[in-house]
């Protein structure tokens, strides 16, 4: 291990939990071999069990923790003049959480009324740990320059401005709503409502800080999503009654409408994420309510008060609307009793939400300086393998450095609204939605989207009429008509094929709602493959938990036989690479070597030596079981003169039975994220998704697509 960083907070509510997943995901992004270590748990509401960061981290990640000292403990031996004894203890499961990592983050304690000895404990710590202090603030009510005197006062109890060993400062809930004590209201009424704020900008911090010698290593903006908590989460904290839980685990609470006036001046409220809170005795808020629902409005929750049971009649008349999946409470108290209970409703994010982890991670890590991040690693000799995050965070990056237009043919699919929103919105790419614009506004509409630059949107029946020439010229040889042509355009997918045709967009992401076939047919009829390529073939990035794979093919071709099983291999080699894998191809098979007959391990056999002999440049093996590719102790057994045994990140499966099946297998049992399929050997890129598909895996096909698109330019170039 070569550098150890220690994350201490200057006061309370800095949201020091975020700002440590957000430093991990930046780390992991790099491609960096990172721990995590809290010295003494710090549980928000008492007690001895684990701290929020360790609870998180252990439910959403294979990162080895060790056990943080119980704050009883640690309380103990500090009163009793015993801090040799706990630092001691710190250094052991110090030792025992960070071992083989290249940085250890420790996250220290926060300071507060029941424990004063934070800060003395927390410097005790980093000279014990020979740690690099990094202190994360938030501004509160400060300015620009009362943040920077407030940041050297916290450096006084810490050696001073001229201890080398403080690194810098992370700067958190910029512009965030605040009380007049400086706290972060934890009304969501007033936060998601919006209010004026006079906090500092990024600008003005960093240029404050230009003149000091403590350095800004990040800073990150006030964002109201990542409080976005889920209804089942206020449910629980009401202990209230569920009368129909819907989506309750998955609706998200983005503001509070207490309904005691009219419907005609509640209405505006009734908006996707909204909780309602409203009188069990109100009828005619409830209908309302589930009138909306109907209409597409993702409403968070309805919670009802005052004790009441809903009437049969009244819940009969709703029923339809609570199909729609509108999560539906009832409070033990009344509205103003409710109202008291859900301002103690703690913001911060639970363990088991793993959406909302996911997202405070990305948006933590975006404000993270990237070169801090890439210097804590400089001198490390290991072989990196391109984990999850890094693997994510390196398609968008590439997405964005391509500038690409994607046509989106199911341009009224709810899911690809949002993709579509997405990618515009961290300039992934340039989305083309196709099909009725009224039809997509009123869906981007309920879905709480805001369709802005980015996206265009163009109507078929506009615009269908001036491919119909040009298809009936390419499909001619077919007996193509202008009438047929007319009606095969009536198809959105040949709509947009046909716009990637004339390079009106630079690639093509459909099957959200349509077959595999829907979706590559038209393409191979008009698009067809790429010079080079004898097939199309297909990949899926298997994100492991602290690596990326990639498995070939198991989407396309049923049987292929060695020519194309070998083409295949390096076809998906190619992929790889381009992707930032090293590439270790793997040709799978029931037999490792020559330790099996018969024609199907002939046929990889086979394929293996025509691909090594076109490709020499690549490293292939094979046939290898599954075992022997990926495990090195099964490898050092059955394989251990192979370059690739125990090693491969490239898995090429015998046919499509074996694939398809394989990666399914993996895919459920081990619970990972796969993207993909990924197809290869087009002239112009066309990605199909699962009808399956979740938003994120929309915009990551997006992503990649447009990637693919950028690498074609080149090689034609």
């Amino acid at each position: 291990m070569s550098r150890t960083i220690m994350l201490i907070p200057v006061g309370a509510g800095v949201g020091l939990t975020s700002v440590s997943l957000g430093v991990l995901r930046a780390m992991e992004r790099k491609g960096v071999r990172v721990s995590f270590f809290k010295p003494i748990a710090q549980p928000r509401h008492g007690g001895d069990q684990p701290d929020l960061t360790t609870s998180i981290i252990r439910a959403n990640s294979d990162m080895q923790i060790a056990q943080p000292v119980s704050m009883a403990e640690a309380d103990e031996l500090i009163r009793s003049d015993q801090s040799d004894v706990l630092l001691e203890d710190i250094v052991a499961r110090f030792k025992e959480a960070t071992e083989g990592a290249e940085v250890a983050l420790i996250e220290g304690l926060v300071p507060t009324r029941k424990h004063p000895f934070a800060n003395q404990i927390n410097y005790e710590i980093a000279k014990t740990l020979d740690a690099e202090i990094v202190f994360v603030v938030a501004p509160g009510t400060d300015n620009p320059a009362q943040l920077k005197e407030r940041i050297e006062i916290a450096c006084s109890n810490f050696g001073g401005i001229k201890n080398k060993h403080i690194a810098g400062v992370i700067v958190n809930k910029l512009n965030a709503p605040v009380d007049a004590e400086g706290r972060t209201r934890p009304d969501l009424s007033e936060i998601f409502d919006g209010s004026d704020s006079v906090m500092p900008t990024h600008v003005e911090v960093m240029q404050v800080f230009n003149s000091s010698p403590i350095r800004v290593l990040g800073c990150a903006p006030f964002n109201a999503e990542l409080i976005a908590t889920r209804a089942t989460d206020i449910a629980k904290h009401l202990n209230a009654d569920i009368i129909n839980p819907g989506e309750i685990d998955s609706r998200r609470i983005k503001s509070i409408t207490f309904c005691a006036r009219s419907i005609p001046n509640m209405v505006e409220h009734f908006r996707p994420g909204s909780l309602l809170v409203t009188s069990a005795d109100r009828p005619d808020v409830v209908v309302a309510a589930c009138l909306a629902a109907m209409n597409g409005v993702e409403i968070g929750a309805l919670l009802l008060t005052g004790g009441y049971e809903l009437p049969a009649t009244v819940e009969k008349l709703c029923k339809r609307a609570f199909e729609t999946g509108l999560p539906v409470m009832i409070a033990k108290g009344n509205t103003w009793q409710t109202s008291l209970n859900l301002q103690s409703f703690s913001l911060e994010v639970p363990a088991d939400d793993k959406e909302r982890v996911e997202m405070v991670n990305e948006y933590m890590a975006s404000h993270i300086d990237g070169q801090w991040i890439e210097s804590l690693s400089e001198g490390s000799a290991r072989e990196r393998r391109l984990s999850p995050p890094a693997f994510r965070y390196q398609l968008t990056e590439y997405a964005r450095r391509a500038a690409k237009r994607i046509v989106l043919p199911e341009g009224d699919e709810p899911r690809t609204v949002k993709a579509a929103a997405i990618c515009a919105e961290r300039g992934i790419a340039e989305c083309v939605l196709l099909g009725n614009p009224a039809e997509i506004k009123r869906v981007a509409e309920q879905q709480g989207v805001v369709l802005g630059a980015g996206v265009d949107i163009i109507d078929p029946a506009s615009v269908r009429e001036q491919y119909v020439a040009r298809l009936v010229e390419l499909r001619k040889n077919k007996g193509m008509t202008e009438v047929v042509a007319r009606e095969q355009l009536e198809d959105t997918v040949v709509l947009g094929t046909m716009m990637l045709e004339q390079d009106e967009v630079d690639g093509l992401v459909s099957g959200a709602v349509h077959t595999t076939a829907n979706t590559i047919r038209p393409p191979l009829q008009l698009i067809k493959t790429a010079p080079s390529a004898s097939l199309v073939s297909s990949v899926f990035f298997m994100l492991l938990p602290d690596q990326v794979l990639v498995y070939g093919d198991c989407a396309i071709n049923p049987d292929p036989n060695a020519e194309q099983l070998a083409e295949i291999a390096i076809q998906s080699a190619d992929s790889a690479k381009a992707f930032g894998i090293e590439p270790r191809v793997a040709m799978i098979s029931y037999s490792t070597g020559n330790s099996g007959q018969g024609a199907d391990v002939d046929k990889v056999r086979e394929a293996t030596r025509i691909a090594q002999e076109k490709r020499p440049d690549l490293i292939i093996d094979g046939p290898l079981q599954y075992d022997a590719a990926i495990m090195e102790n099964v490898a050092k057994s059955k394989a251990p003169d192979s370059p690739v045994a125990g090693k491969a990140t490239v898995f090429v499966f015998p046919d499509l039975n074996t694939g398809n099946t394989t990666y399914k297998a993996v895919q459920r049992s081990a619970e990972l994220v796969s993207i993909g399929p990924m197809l290869q050997g087009m002239r112009k890129p066309v990605n199909d998704l699962s009808r399956g598909a979740l938003v994120d895996d929309i915009v990551y096909t997006i992503a990649l697509t447009a990637i693919q698109a950028k690498q074609a330019e080149e090689q034609n170039a």
